[in-house]
């Protein structure tokens, strides 16, 4: 390939990226990685591996952050580029997911909150019930509510017609690392709902973020597999361009799936062939 055909294909490759942008509301992002920043080796690492990732939205626990202390929390460590995305890790009832949501929008300033309601604390399984309680509650309260719930698309259509802005099934239990264990649900939430889907928890390295993204879904939000990695901050440049290229593939369009060979090569006008 010469150059010109070089320049050609990498600009048109940056025409479609441009082009892509994730919208939830009335916020459009240019990175479709979302990231965590608990359980790093140090804040430091935490840092940098954030910005390596590319991701714009950031995720925080609004239970970790001491708001008003006068050490440096999350959000001043990292500044005011990103747009941050309260979470209500911990909360194991719809009560305290909407009390923890209304201390995250009074303490940060802002309407968007990452609704998490588990179920118990060996598997950090949502418990479904809670969640649709407090998903309701949430939007008659103006909330943007992106809640993590189970991979059944039954749940995540009616958590969209609730007045989600966006549904957030497990690839697998929070921090298992398994990746992506039920493709097929997953790729019929994608097809069913009409809101952001972003797969939430059970990554474990890039390769499981660009399956995600072959399926169609919009987005992935990820903690451990960056945090827990033996190098956080390779990691998270690994999982920026396998969001990349996992996005890519899936506008492009995979090739269908056959059980028999279907040579790329011609057989017409062979130089020998078989007798």
């Amino acid at each position: 390939m010469n150059s010109k055909n070089l320049y050609n294909n990498i600009s048109k490759i940056s025409s479609i990226k441009r082009d892509d942008l994730l919208q939830i509301r009335e916020k459009c992002f240019s990175s479709r990685l979302f990231i965590g920043t608990a359980r790093y080796p140090n804040q430091q690492v935490m840092i940098d591996a954030v910005k390596e990732s590319g991701a714009e939205v950031v995720t925080v626990s609004v239970r970790r952050m001491d708001l008003h202390s006068g050490e440096e929390n999350i959000i001043n460590l990292l500044g005011k580029k990103y747009h941050f995305l309260p979470n209500t890790a911990g909360c194991f009832t719809a009560k305290d997911a909407v009390l923890t949501s209304e201390l995250a929008r009074e303490s940060l300033e802002t309407d968007w909150i990452k609704l998490e309601v588990i179920g118990d604390e060996d598997t950090l399984l949502p418990d479904t019930e809670e969640l649709l309680i407090a998903a309701k509650e949430l939007v008659k309260k103006k909330f943007v509510v992106l809640p993590y719930c189970s991979d059944d698309p039954v749940v995540c259509k009616r958590l969209e017609d609730l007045g989600c802005a966006a549904v957030m099934p497990l690839g697998a239990p929070i921090g298992s690392g398994m990746g992506i264990r039920n493709m097929n649900n997953i790729k019929i939430i994608v097809n069913q709902c009409t809101v952001p889907v972003i797969v939430d928890a059970g990554v474990g390295t890039a390769s499981d973020v660009a399956i995600a993204m072959e399926l169609g879904c919009d987005g992935v939000l990820l903690n451990s597999a960056v945090a827990r990695s033996n190098h956080p901050i390779n990691m998270a440049k690994a999982m920026r361009l396998a969001i990349e290229a996992g996005r890519l593939a899936y506008r492009s369009g995979r090739i269908p799936k056959q059980k028999l060979a279907n040579s790329s090569t011609s057989f017409r006008n062979m130089i020998s062939k078989k007798k």
